[in-house]
Formats: C-alpha cells, structure tokens, sequence
C-alpha cells in the first residue's frame, strides 16, 4: 500500500469514528456522556484535519513530515480520578443507549486500531512514524471506551482490572 492510500483509507476510519462519536454525543442524555463522546468526536476530527494535511504535502512534494499530534487522552493519573468521577453517578442509571454507543465505538477504535496497527508493520520512514502516534492514540480511546462499557455495564472491572470478587484468593 502506497502512503497516499494508507492516508486515504486511515481517514476513511478517522470519519466512521468521528461521526459515530457525534451522533453519540447528540443522543446521550449524560451531560458527561455528552461531554466524553463531543471531546472524542472533535479528537477524531483533529486528526482528519492532519491526515488531510499530511495528503496534501504527500501529493505536493512525495514526502510526510511528522508533526505533534496531540491527544485529549489525559495522563494514566489523571484518568483515573476523573473516571472514579463518574463512577457514583453512572451506577445510579441503567444507561443502556449509552452502552450500545460505547460498544459500537469499541468496535470501531479496535478496527482502527488494526488498521494503523498493521500501517506500522507495513510502512517505512516518516508514514510508519506517523501511524505510530496515531495507534498510541487509539489504543488510549480503546482504554477509555472499554472502562467507561466496564463501568457502566456493572462487569467489576476497571480499566481491565477486576475490583473484586467472590473468592478470597
């Protein structure tokens, strides 16, 4: 796959997700919901916005110069203090249109995932760099959207950790 399509094809993912956080953020009835989704929903239309910067330097001059791409994934800290925020307020509603929303988008950050994923194995120099921070990225959406499903679907697990259980082990 040349860059030129890798670039194509990340924003085809990049779109599917953005769009899927939009709709998320304007169905949710959770003001934090709202707020979760809308912060992810413009994350993924920051990065549209320098793949389609990146694909025109790419048709302009062959090359890819990698830029910071930033994130609005906080620190591992931070994120967690802010999800134990939510933690007493989710579990007093069943919210289950937002469960069906995250697991939609767990869906989609893991397919978007594999997708850049696999632009790291197959790309070489500047592209592979670049798909590099993007896959750190969706990896970190794929954290936050699994604990939030975790949570607010009552499994005991917490960012992939059990907090507790019957045994005594």
């Amino acid at each position: 796959m040349t860059p030129e399509e890798a670039i194509v094809n990340a924003m085809e993912y990049e779109t599917r997700i953005r769009d899927l956080y939009r709709d998320a953020a304007d169905r949710s009835e959770d003001p934090n919901g709202k707020r979760v989704f809308s912060a992810l929903g413009d994350e993924e239309q920051g990065h549209l916005d320098y793949l389609e910067n990146r694909l025109r330097q790419w048709r302009e001059t062959g090359e890819i110069t990698v830029e910071h791409l930033a994130s609005v994934v906080p620190d591992e800290d931070t994120l967690q203090r802010e999800m134990g925020k939510l933690q007493d307020r989710a579990s007093r509603d069943d919210r289950k249109n937002e469960k069906q929303m995250l697991s939609k988008a767990l869906e989609l950050e893991v397919q978007t995932s594999d997708f850049y994923r696999r632009m790291v194995e197959e790309m070489s120099d500047e592209a592979r760099d670049m798909f590099s921070r993007f896959l750190e990225i969706e990896n970190d959406h794929i954290r936050i959207v699994q604990a939030q499903l975790d949570h607010l679907s009552h499994t005991g697990y917490w960012f992939g950790v059990k907090e507790f259980g019957l045994d005594h082990s």
